[in-house]
Formats: structure tokens, sequence, C-alpha cells
């Protein structure tokens, strides 16, 4: 996502077109590939969809309201092996909330090859309207539409998003109208949008702190509301029961994380950072709260600075829910998307900079980085988080730079968006 004409770079747009190309067409060619055999089994032995499953496996519950078994692991395998024959013997750790259940029973209603069909392309649909949505706000990317769709393809979170059959773009869809309705300054609707995010608390957790430090008192109102709603839902679909024991799971999750990950180098936070650095549990935690604090400060004080475009402030929101959460597979670095086109603007309009040419730099290793994820198992240390957190910095550093030559907080946005 860059200009042609911008010099001593080699981040081209000719180069990025090329580089999207041939990463989207390896990644879902040789994914594609591994789908075309007979059953739900793919080549490598693995159910198609994977973590779909569990969704599917929460709506049936929906649809019999079966609101006892949806935190009881024995009683869901049983439902498994009975409902999906092929997936027998699979077992998740459930720590959804009760109203995710109620958002799949439709889907639950169809033969498990043709709901995950129809997840993907939903998911799919989602995904596009939303890089839609932010480009439109990108006067600086309207010239490279092309590149901007192939890197869009291209993008190694969405592609595991849906290898994974994850809920994550619907984390990327509440994101997307949050951006929108701040652009628009209708902060009781933007969180109203946010609030939604209780269905993965943990991606919500920094936006929440970093709004309660900087007084955003009417988006988190809305967000409360929201929110509120969202849970009870579940509530008064199941009654009060579920939402006790998921309660109780979060207050438990520490504990159970071992469980819920599975493949640590396939995460991408702060916490998971430092505990495959240190084998020392208290020691890596400590670690992670420090780090996180800082991070949250850093963001809390880009979002002071009024004069900085919401486009900056929006994508360190963003940059932040991915380190400081608890929890963060590497599909959920969809929600990444918007960041990458609103800094790609950001730095293609203002092409001579030398920071912004940093700054592009760690775009691309943000955008890549995870898909060498797997190498952490030996090195013990996960390169995108590094990268996140500098870039973070530099976006510190521009709202710094910014505040210090007096520019009026309505032209630099005008400018931004």
């Amino acid at each position: 996502m860059a200009n042609e004409a911008q010099p001593d770079t080699w981040l081209t747009a000719r180069r990025l077109r090329a580089h999207a190309l041939l990463l989207g067409a390896t990644l879902w060619l040789v994914y594609l590939w591994t789908l075309t055999t007979p059953g739900l089994r793919d080549r490598n032995g693995n159910l198609k969809g994977t973590d779909f499953l569990h969704f599917y496996t929460l709506g049936w519950l929906a649809q019999a309201h079966r609101g006892a078994d949806l935190y009881d692991v024995a009683a869901q395998s049983a439902l498994v092996a009975r409902v999906v024959p092929d997936a027998a013997g699979i077992r998740y750790l459930p720590l959804y909330p009760p109203q995710v259940s109620i958002m799949f029973a439709p889907l639950a209603r169809l033969p498990y090859g043709l709901a995950l069909a129809a997840w993907w392309l939903t998911s799919a649909i989602i995904y596009a309207i939303c890089c839609n949505w932010v480009w439109r706000a990108c006067p600086g990317l309207r010239s490279q539409a092309v590149t901007v769709a192939l890197l869009t393809f291209g993008f190694p979170a969405f592609f595991h998003s849906i290898a994974w059959g994850q809920a994550s773009v619907v984390a990327l869809g509440i994101f997307t109208l949050t951006f929108i309705f701040l652009r628009d300054e209708r902060e009781f609707l933007a969180g109203l949008a946010f609030g939604c995010l209780i269905f993965k608390p943990q991606l919500g957790l920094a936006g929440a702190i970093v709004l309660v430090a900087t007084g955003a008192w009417r988006v988190l109102a809305g967000a409360a509301i929201s929110g509120t709603l969202e849970v009870l839902a579940g509530v008064l679909f199941y009654g009060p029961d579920p939402f006790r024991t998921w309660v109780r799971m979060l207050e438990n999750v520490r504990n159970l994380l071992p469980l819920f990950e599975p493949k640590p180098y396939q995460t991408h936070c702060l916490r998971t950072f430092w505990s495959m650095m240190m084998p020392w549990e208290t020691a890596s935690f400590a670690l992670y709260l420090i780090s996180a604090g800082l991070v949250l400060i850093i963001t809390a004080a880009i979002w002071k600075r009024r004069e900085t475009p919401l486009a900056l402030r929006y994508s360190a929101l963003l940059l932040a829910s991915v380190l400081v959460a608890s929890h963060l597979t590497v599909y959920d670095l969809v929600i990444l998307a918007p960041a990458l086109l609103l800094l790609a603007d950001w730095i293609v309009r203002q092409p001579f900079k030398p920071a912004n040419r940093r700054m592009g730099n760690l775009l691309y290793l943000v955008y890549m980085l995870p898909l060498v994820g797997p190498l952490s198992r030996w090195s013990h240390v996960q390169l995108s988080v590094i990268a996140m957190a500098m870039l973070l910095y530099l976006v510190w550093r521009q709202a710094v730079e910014l505040g210090s030559t007096g520019q009026p907080g309505a032209a630099v946005a005008t400018q931004a968006l």
C-alpha cells in the first residue's frame, strides 16, 4: 500500500501487488487443494473448518434449548459424535458467552458441510464490506484499488479466519462500525457498536480502559447499553444459570489457558510473547502486566490528543486491542485490517517523511510476520508482537509531532480522512 512515486523505498505499489498476488494465490490454492477430499476431513486429516465445529455444536444446543450443556465438554463431545460422526473425538473448551450459541442456531439447522460453506461465505462478505468501507475513508488509496484488493485478499489473518472457521470477522465488523460512527461524530452509536464485543471480551479490554482513561463517556454509555442487552438476550433465552457458569469460567480462565492454547506459537499478544520467552509463570505474567500497562498509557496519550487525526488514534486503539488481549490467536489479527488501511493512507499522502517510510516497513512486517509465527516454537520470540509494539510507538511519535506543530485539530482530521 505504497505510492509508486515515493522515493528511496522498496515498498512500491508495483512490488506490493506482486507480493500480494503471490501470497494470496499460494495460500488459497494450497488450502483449496487440501479441501478437495471426500468427507469432512482434509488431506492433512483435520476437520474442515476446524473451530467452526464448536460454533455448530453451540447452535445445536441453542436449537434444543440445552443451556445446561453450554459449558459441559462431555455433553458437547457426545453431541458431536452423533451429529457430525467424522468429528467424533474432537473436544473444545467452551468459553463463549451464552448468547453466541443463539447466533449460530440457524446454521445448525443445516448439515455440517453446508453450514460451514454458508459461514465461509458470510465471513467473506463481512470482511469485504468492512475493508471496502474503510478503504473509502482513505483518499490516498483511491488510486490503488487493485493493490488494496490484492492485499486484502491475501491478508494472512483473513486466511486463517476462514481456514479455522472462526468468528473473528464479526469482531472486525464491530470495530469497523465503531470507526465509521466515530468518524461521523456519532459517539453514542459508536459505543453501541463497540459494546457488542462482549462476545469476545478480551478484544474490548484495551478499548474499554482507554475510553475510561480519556473520559469518553458517551461512547462508554452506548457500550454499556449494548453489552448489557447482548448478555440479557442469553439470559432471557436460557435463564441466568448458564451466564453464571460463564462468569465462573472467566474467573478461572488463567488456569484454563494452557488447555485453551494448545499451540501458543499461533498466538500474537503480549501475554504469550512473555510466556514463550520466560519459563517462570510469575515473572512472565508480571512482564505482561508491565508491558500492557505501557501500551495502554501510550494509547491513552494518543487518544487524548484531539488534534491527532482519528486515523492515527483508531489505529493505535486496534494495535493496543491486539497487544493487551489476554488471549489472541492468529485469526483474531483480522481486526487489524482497518489499521493497516488507515496507516497506509496516512503514509501515502505524506511520502517524503522518513518516519513514515519506517512506518511503512513496519506495516509490511505486521502484515506478513504472522506467517512465520510457527518459527517461535524454536526461537521463543514472536516477532509479530515486536513489530506491532514498534508500530504503536511510531504512531505515538506522529501524534506528539502533530501536537508540537500546533496544527488545528479539525484541519488535521480533514487531511487524514
